[in-house]
């Protein structure tokens, strides 16, 4: 495991133009976090005795997906921080995060984390009528002085299990199971598609969106139509393991999303994306402490790492039957991610594209994607 950079070292001070331009990541403009006991020599201001801090979740924690991993987070942080007190509200619907929102900033909590796309324009609201408590959107791209954004360039980790299962298809055709045709997830079927076609130009990826983020039902549904459409590897970006084990039952290989599954996956499991939330809520929180803390658009990926925790996104462990050459290239393949040799969307379309492109206006499919991203 790598040390932990200093925060000013390992983010670069990107720039978009415009309310979603990227700032900076004053967010994180605090201390590197460390044992609780706030001895932080970077440190100006006086410290906080105690920090409350609340997150609002769009399903059930246990959910083993999206919700699940970012509380795996949150658990980090309260039981690093000895100042620490935190909350959490789960199965959150966005008709009801104002109240939500509201409910916590009149307890007087000092940051709140909504941590889903439909919770930025609620959150927006509630930041403009509250200018002294502090507010973290996941997702999004709206900001305000006293609201930041953050998000992690999970794609590199997709890239890398593409790659993986580029290398292990016999068939040449992969599923996708796909929440909604936004950027963030169109995002993340073309780089798994490119790592997938780095080592196997003649793979494709076949796409069946649900328009949900969390139905079991659904997803295995999806799931199935793949499989009865020939693909031999299985992809997804939803809340829930369903295609994992709809895969497993099929006896196809496949990939999660989110959560370490490999408990779903059986002898056919490779890998999953999975998120060390807890390396951006650790600094966030010390500058809150700190009273460093400043709205930023955050978006980063391999290059962000802390002690214990790892890289803000990762891989899970291997599945049991993976290939060691798998194992080795993806690892390769990793370390030139991380030393900046190896650019996701080199050579495909979107090569040269704006940070503020990639975020937020990619709407088409790679090469090697059928059909067309729906409208």
């Amino acid at each position: 495991m790598t040390d932990m950079h200093d925060n000013t070292s390992r983010r670069d001070l990107l720039k978009w133009a415009g309310a979603a331009g990227i700032t900076g990541l004053a967010g994180c403009t605090g201390g590197n976090g460390g044992d609780g006991g706030g001895d932080d020599d970077t440190t100006t201001e006086e410290q906080q005795d105690t920090v409350r801090a609340a997150w609002l979740y769009i399903s059930e924690v246990g959910d083993l997906g999206w919700s699940w991993a970012h509380d795996q987070g949150r658990q980090w942080v309260e039981e690093e921080y000895d100042w620490l007190e935190t909350d959490f509200s789960e199965a959150v619907a966005p008709a009801d995060s104002t109240s939500v929102l509201e409910e916590y900033t009149a307890n007087d909590y000092d940051i709140i984390f909504g941590t889903t796309f439909e919770y930025m324009d609620p959150m927006f609201e509630v930041a403009e009528e509250n200018p002294d408590t502090f507010y973290e959107h996941n997702t999004g791209y709206r900001t305000r002085e006293n609201m930041g954004r953050y998000m992690g360039r999970i794609y590199q980790a997709r890239y890398l299990a593409g790659i993986a299962a580029g290398m292990i298809t016999e068939e040449n055709l992969m599923g996708y199971v796909a929440a909604f045709p936004i950027p963030e997830v169109v995002r993340g079927i073309n780089a798994f598609t490119l790592g997938a076609r780095s080592v196997n130009p003649d793979v494709e990826t076949k796409v069946r969106w649900i328009n949900s983020w969390y139905d079991p039902t659904k997803n295995q549904q999806a799931a199935e139509s793949l499989i009865d459409e020939g693909v031999d590897v299985m992809g997804q970006h939803m809340d829930s393991p369903a295609a994992v084990r709809t895969a497993r039952d099929a006896g196809i290989w496949s990939t999660g999303y989110d959560a370490p599954m490999g408990q779903f996956g059986g002898d056919k499991y490779i890998t999953s994306p999975i998120w060390n939330w807890e390396v951006f809520y650790a600094p966030t929180l010390q500058a809150v402490r700190d009273g460093t803390w400043e709205s930023d658009a955050y978006w980063e990926g391999y290059d962000a790492e802390m002690d214990e925790a790892g890289s803000l996104v990762a891989l899970d462990d291997w599945g049991p039957n993976v290939p060691e050459d798998v194992k080795s290239t993806v690892d390769e393949e990793k370390q030139s991610i991380i030393n900046g040799e190896l650019d996701v969307w080199a050579g495909s379309k979107f090569e040269g594209e704006s940070d503020e492109f990639l975020f937020q206006n990619m709407a088409s499919f790679v090469e090697g994607v059928q059909g067309e991203v729906p409208s």
